[in-house]
C-alpha cells in the first residue's frame, strides 16, 4: 500500500470540468455542481484507511459548506478489480450506511483524477465559483486520531472562502496524505463497471 502525498498545483489554476455517474447511472455535470460560493471535490474511496478515518471529519465538513453556500462532490477513481471494497455495489452500501447527502460518484476511466492531477485518496480541491482552485491541501492536522486535531485547514478554507476572507496562502498549504490512486492501464479499462450499475 503505497503512501503519496498530494501534488502542488498552482493557486487560482481553472479547474477542468466533468461529467461522472453515480452507482445507480445517473450522470452528473460538474457545471451543475458547484454551489453560489464554490464546490468542494474530494476524490476518495472506500477502503483506503486514511480514507476511512476521515470520512466522517468530511462528511460533517461538507454539511457545514453547504449551509455556506458551497457544495461537495466525491470521486472515486478506484474502480479497480483487485479492490473489491470500491465496486460501485459497494459505494451504494457506503452512501446508504452514511446517509451521504452528496454525490459520490465513479471515474471509472481515471480521466477525471489524471485531469485534476489527483495522487491519493483522499485528494481535496476547493474551488470557489468561477471554477478557480482555492485550496488543495490536508484536511486537518491530524488524519489519525481526530481528538488531537489543532488545525482544521480544510474548514478554514471553507469558511474564508464563504466569507470572502482571503484564502490560505499556498506556501502555508500542506498536502493530504494517503493511499495511491490505483491506476489502471488504460488499455485495460473497460466497462466492466456497468454490471454493477442499475
Amino acid at each position: 500500500m503505497a503512501l503519496l502525498e498530494s501534488i502542488r498545483i498552482k493557486i487560482g489554476t481553472n479547474m477542468p470540468g466533468f461529467i461522472l455517474r453515480n452507482a445507480d447511472g445517473q450522470s452528473f455535470h460538474s457545471q451543475q455542481l458547484y454551489g453560489e460560493k464554490g464546490l468542494l471535490v474530494i476524490f476518495t474511496c472506500n477502503h483506503c484507511p486514511y480514507a476511512q478515518a476521515v470520512w466522517p471529519r468530511l462528511i460533517k465538513i461538507a454539511g457545514q459548506a453547504k449551509e455556506l453556500g458551497i457544495n461537495t462532490v466525491a470521486i472515486n477513481s478506484n474502480i479497480n478489480p483487485e479492490y473489491p471494497e470500491d465496486s460501485p455495489k459497494k459505494m451504494k452500501e457506503f452512501i446508504e450506511e452514511n446517509d451521504l447527502q452528496f454525490p459520490y460518484l465513479i471515474d471509472q476511466s481515471q480521466e477525471t483524477a489524471r485531469a485534476y492531477k489527483a495522487q491519493c485518496t483522499p485528494d481535496v480541491y476547493l474551488m470557489d465559483s468561477n471554477k478557480k482552485l482555492i485550496y488543495h491541501g490536508s484536511i486537518d492536522d491530524n488524519w489519525q486520531y481526530p481528538e488531537k486535531v489543532n488545525h482544521h485547514d480544510l474548514l478554514e478554507a471553507v469558511n474564508n472562502l464563504a466569507n470572502g476572507f482571503p484564502g490560505i496562502p499556498e506556501e502555508n498549504q500542506k498536502p493530504s496524505i494517503g493511499c495511491s490512486i490505483k491506476w489502471r492501464d488504460t488499455e485495460d479499462i473497460q466497462d466492466d463497471v456497468d454490471d454493477d450499475i442499475k
